[in-house]
C-alpha cells in the first residue's frame, strides 16, 4: 500500500483537518458502504488507521444509536448466507463469527433459526454432492473423506458420521445424484 492511500480524508469546508471524528466518521462510513461491518471490526479498523480510541468510541456509537452498525442483524445475515448458501454448519459459523467480534449471546440468538433437522438435512446433500468422488474407494477411506469434508465444513462429528452412514449403507443406485 502506499502511504498516499493511507492519508486522512480531506477535511469538509468550515472542519479542522485533524479533527479525528471527523475522519473516523468519514472512515467507518467508507467501510459501511462497501460492505456491513461488525463493532468490532470497525474499532480495529479505526484503531488501525491511528484514531484516538475516544473518538472512534464516539462515533462507533454514536452509529449504533442510530442503527448503521447492527451485530444482530449482522450476525443474523451472516448465518443466512453461511448456512443456507454455502453449507456451513453451526460450530464453522460460530467460529466466523466470534473471529469477527460478534459476542456469544448474539451468535447463539442468530443460530437459533437452525434446527437439528435442517442442519442434519443440509449435512446429507453436501455428503450424497461429494459420494461420487469417492465411490469406488475402500469403505474406510469413504467414511474418513466424507466424514472429513463435513466436519472441515463445521458440522458436529455425531451428525458428520450418521449421515455417512446413512449416505454410505445405501445401494450406489439408489443415491441420488441430483
Amino acid at each position: 500500500m502506499t502511504t498516499a492511500f493511507r492519508q486522512p480524508p480531506a477535511a469538509e469546508p468550515g472542519e479542522a483537518p485533524s479533527d479525528p471524528e471527523h475522519v473516523a466518521r468519514i472512515l467507518v462510513l467508507r467501510r459501511l458502504d462497501a460492505a456491513p461491518r461488525t463493532r468490532v471490526e470497525l474499532e480495529r479498523y479505526l484503531a488501525q488507521r491511528g484514531i484516538p480510541e475516544e473518538a472512534a468510541t464516539a462515533v462507533l456509537d454514536r452509529f449504533t444509536e442510530v442503527g448503521l452498525i447492527d451485530d444482530h442483524a449482522y450476525a443474523r445475515g451472516w448465518v443466512t448466507s453461511r448456512h443456507g448458501t454455502r453449507g456451513l454448519g453451526r460450530r464453522a459459523v460460530a467460529q466466523e463469527l466470534r473471529r469477527k467480534g460478534v459476542h456469544d449471546d448474539i451468535i447463539t440468538e442468530a443460530l437459533d433459526p437452525i434446527d437439528p433437522e435442517q442442519e442434519r438435512a443440509r449435512a446429507m446433500l453436501i455428503a450424497l454432492s461429494r459420494y461420487p468422488q469417492v465411490m469406488g474407494l475402500p469403505y474406510p477411506t469413504q467414511v474418513r473423506r466424507l466424514i472429513g469434508a463435513l466436519t472441515r465444513r463445521g458440522y458436529e462429528a455425531g451428525v458428520a458420521s450418521a449421515v455417512v452412514r446413512e449416505v454410505l449403507s445405501a445401494a450406489p443406485d439408489e443415491v441420488p445424484f441430483d
